[in-house]
């Protein structure tokens, strides 16, 4: 398949409700263009680990992730639990790959999918990974990074944040 074009932010499609998947057969090409859409964007930006399927102007409740060395392609994921406990963090999105966002996630999650053939499982998740799980689930209800800022001093450009910031808080996606 083939690397797609990022909708960025603006787009209308981004703050739909994504569908849920119904024919799991056909979400075959749609994960292929995902994970080289992912693969385009990490060699051209030098970060990324996942990448929802509205953010390539399919909205469906499709998520595909590769977080050390493991591959997720969760279908109409849910969450089942998440923490009460938070932690802050800047936040990053491949459609506003130049602007960075302070935010609070859960620390850690719990949550519910169906794999490529249909077939229900789960996935606990806590740090970085219940973080990246909390960003994409977003997306699939039209909420973008920018909607969960923690105030108004909670938005930086990617070149003010390293400068002011990196060296401070390393944290982000």
């Amino acid at each position: 398949m083939a690397a797609r074009r990022i909708l960025q932010l603006g787009d209308p499609l981004l703050r739909e409700v994504s569908a849920p998947v119904t024919d799991f057969a056909a979400t075959r090409p749609l994960l292929e263009d995902l994970r080289d859409t992912l693969h385009e964007f990490q060699r051209t930006h030098g970060f990324g680990r996942g990448i929802s399927a509205v953010q390539i102007g399919a909205p469906v409740r499709l998520i595909y992730i590769e977080f050390e060395r493991v591959c997720y392609a969760l279908h109409n994921p849910e969450f089942e639990w998440l923490s009460a406990e938070t932690f802050e963090l800047w936040d990053d999105c491949f459609s506003f790959p130049d602007l960075l966002v302070r935010l609070r996630r859960s620390v850690s999650v719990r949550l519910k999918y169906l794999d490529e053939q249909g077939v229900g499982g789960k996935l606990e998740a806590a740090g970085a990974l219940s973080e990246l799980l909390q960003h994409e689930m977003d997306h699939l209800d039209g909420i973008l990074a920018v909607d969960r800022a923690l105030d108004r001093h909670s938005l930086a450009t990617r070149p003010e944040y390293e400068r002011r910031f990196r060296h401070t808080n390393g944290t982000h996606l």
